[in-house]
């Protein structure tokens, strides 16, 4: 059975960084894309960044271009999203997503396994 397991969300103020964690058990996600989803109250859940192993291609939304870096730990298993310069508007949930197999989309429907979500809170 296939555990994505968030963590590192919080409260933070404008400008301040944080890493959240995604824990996988069950499987080794190598050559299909591993990533993060964020939803903020009223809006629809939308893409953030997500990377590939085998090919070490990462993707990112524009909003978070710059700002944001996803990596993975293989020994861990674990994926990781480091975000700086924080913004009110990146205030929402944020959830770590896999595919069953490998081609990528930005598509929240497009993903087969989640995690619970973790707050990501940035105000003064």
């Amino acid at each position: 059975q296939v555990q994505l397991v968030e963590s590192g969300g919080g409260l933070v103020q404008p400008g301040g960084s944080l890493r959240l964690s995604c824990a996988a058990s069950g499987r080794t996600f190598s050559t299909e894309p591993m990533g993060w989803f964020r939803q903020a109250p009223g809006k629809e859940r939308a893409f953030v960044a997500a990377l590939i192993l085998s090919t070490g291609v990462r993707y990112y939304a524009d909003s978070v271009k710059g700002r944001f870096t996803i990596s993975r730990d293989n020994d861990k298993n674990t994926v990781y999203l480091q975000m700086n310069s924080l913004t009110p508007e990146d205030t929402a949930v944020y959830y770590c997503a896999a595919r069953r197999s490998s081609s990528f989309y930005r598509l929240a429907s497009a993903y087969d396994y989640w995690g619970q979500g973790t707050q990501v809170t940035v105000s003064s």
